[in-house]
């Protein structure tokens, strides 16, 4: 919401100033800085109907292939859990019970249960591998994919190119980037975050105060951040930064201005039949906002299904608390994802946008094949499964094999590059794209001759 609460000087058109925005918005919108709506500029008219968008649901947490989607019901009771296979709709694939909406999806769904990755067993790398390609090393950060679909395509229209859902990530453990933001690209092209959790009663999209000047900065200070606000607008044609955010300003201001991007993130004008049918909850509610961004011409949304894997049920089956146990999963996690994830695609294939947007639904790792004393099962890279829907992949197929315990890839093993790299063939983006960076260079993928999942496409 934006704020109007101080007087006005030198108005637009429409009675705003640059200085009101600067004082509503201490250089932020919806709690980003100004500098990451550089990459929201319209780019003219462009042919939509060839072109691809991608809904990245991120699992954060890192789900049990054994007890998801990559069941073995032959292996010891210590390995193969307690839920047990059904069959899907498609002969010859079976997922776990716990998910009985998604089992009637498989036919659109594409199943990797074979990917892997050999560095260090914490959430961090893997947020970082399955989200950008590549691992984190020499202080170098890679783009996440949708900011690097947004810097080569640019925006459409007046809203941004990439939006994160509900937030960014947060602290899991390893006190490293997640990845989920534009890296060495700058933060101009970082993506537009929500910072909200879309299923509360009085949901609304943030207003322009950011989150850490509402925590750093006391009401009785209010006044001097207006006036150091203030002067460093009488600097903007004297000083090259300046006019970097004086841009980012008329960007900003367009973005806020335009009735197109309100109504994007508007979920009162959705039938609360439709808002039941995703779940009333912060991933459910997320996934129709996603749709309804797709729906309004963002090219990217990364849902988050979690925020942390602290004080929170998650993914992260551990066992112990505060983390949940095997069987949780059935009451809490599944229940939610099954919903959610269902009532997406349908939604999406309802609305015609299924064949022109591509759902990936990823997670950072797997969990260990035996089960522990706790009654959970903790972090295990060495094979986990993946799935992909829409956007043209070939669903009703299972690509790679885990081995008879779900430990290690018993055939075509695919790595988190792979997994990018498939993502970025479905946009249309060419791999050998430049990127510019500490040094021109193509994307982080192709400098080791990574290929898509041909399997898929």
């Amino acid at each position: 919401m934006i704020r109007f609460d101080h007087s006005k000087r030198v108005t637009f058109c429409d009675g705003w100033t640059r200085r009101d925005f600067l004082h509503v918005g201490s250089l932020s919108c919806a709690g980003l800085s100004l500098s990451q709506f550089n990459a929201m500029a319209s780019q003219g008219d462009i042919d939509e109907k060839k072109e691809k968008n991608c809904i990245m649901l991120f699992n954060l947490g890192g789900p049990s292939q054994l007890d998801t989607w990559d069941p073995k019901p032959l292996a010891p009771a210590e390995i193969r859990g307690p839920f047990n296979p059904i069959a899907t709709n498609v002969n010859g694939i079976s997922i776990s019970e716990i998910f009985p909406r998604m089992a009637q999806h498989a036919d659109k769904m594409g199943l990797v249960r074979s990917v892997y990755h050999t560095a260090a067993a914490v959430h961090d790398t893997g947020h970082q591998m399955m989200q950008t390609g590549r691992l984190f090393e020499a202080g170098i950060e890679y783009p996440h994919a949708g900011c690097v679909h947004g810097f080569l395509n640019g925006p459409r229209g007046e809203i941004p190119s990439h939006v994160v859902l509900p937030e960014s990530m947060g602290p899991t453990g390893g006190n490293l980037p997640h990845g989920q933001n534009a890296g060495f690209l700058g933060k101009t092209h970082d993506p537009f975050v929500l910072n909200a959790d879309p299923s509360e009663v009085d949901f609304k999209v943030p207003d322009l105060l950011p989150p850490e000047y509402l925590t750093a900065i006391r009401v009785d200070r209010r006044r001097r951040l207006r006036e150091l606000v203030d002067e460093e607008a009488e600097k903007f044609e004297s000083n090259s930064n300046a006019r970097l955010l004086d841009a980012n300003f008329q960007q900003a201001y367009t973005l806020m201005s335009s009735r197109n991007a309100r109504e994007a993130f508007d979920l009162s004008l959705e039938k609360t039949a439709v808002r039941e049918r995703y779940g009333m909850n912060r991933f459910g509610q997320c996934c129709l906002l996603a749709r309804r961004l797709i729906e309004a011409g963002v090219r990217f949304v990364t849902v988050n299904t979690f925020l942390t894997v602290f004080n929170e049920i998650t993914w992260d089956i551990h066992g112990s608390k505060p983390f949940t146990s095997v069987q949780g999963m059935k009451t809490i996690v599944a229940p939610m994802f099954d919903q959610a994830y269902s009532a997406l695609l349908e939604d999406l294939q309802d609305r015609g946008l299924l064949e022109d947007t591509l759902i990936a639904s990823l997670g950072e790792f797997g969990r260990t094949p035996k089960i522990n004393p706790a009654g959970g099962r903790d972090h295990w890279p060495q094979c986990w499964s993946v799935f992909f829907a829409g956007g043209g992949i070939q669903g009703g197929q299972v690509v790679g094999e885990s081995d008879d315990i779900g430990g290690h890839p018993k055939d075509r093993p695919v790595t988190p590059a792979e997994v990018v790299a498939s993502i970025y063939q479905v946009l249309g983006i060419d791999l050998e794209s430049a990127l510019p960076g500490p040094q021109e260079r193509p994307l982080p993928l192709v400098e080791y001759g990574v290929q898509p999942i041909r399997e898929l496409l």
